[in-house]
């Protein structure tokens, strides 16, 4: 009986290189996608041209921080008293040309008579837009 030579069985193996063009083909299709669909969210209008047009700025938005103990704090920087306080806060009042909003930040163990006492000098400086944050529980 004839034998044939055995002939070397060739080991599968899986090939990256498609596999890499395919996902990067996926990548593009849904990037492509996405910056198509982002502005179709909203409407596209023509807005009407007046002569009295007026920019609209926001109110200024300043941190002011209460501890339990020790200075206050406007956006990070120390005032240790109420003067001090209100005398910046009247000179960003001053600065912004929109409006100042401040948020008060008050430690949980804040003495209520210090938040009334910061409300009396926002108050005094003629700042009436004012908001108090909290956590949600």
């Amino acid at each position: 009986m004839r034998r044939f030579p055995d002939t070397p069985r060739k080991k599968s193996r899986i090939e990256i290189i498609p596999m890499i063009d395919v996902m990067m083909f996926l990548l593009v299709f849904f990037v492509l996608l996405s910056l198509n669909v982002i502005p179709a969210l909203g409407l596209k209008v023509k807005l009407p041209v007046s002569s009295q047009v007026q920019d609209s700025h926001p109110p200024v938005r300043v941190m002011l921080s209460i501890p339990a103990e020790g200075a206050y704090q406007i956006d990070g920087v120390n005032y240790a008293s109420l003067t001090d306080l209100g005398a910046e806060l009247l000179r960003r009042k001053q600065a912004a040309t929109n409006g100042l909003t401040v948020v008060i930040q008050g430690d949980d163990q804040v003495a209520l008579q210090r938040l009334v006492d910061v409300m009396d000098t926002l108050k005094s400086q003629g700042i009436e837009a004012m908001t108090i944050a909290a956590k949600r529980r």
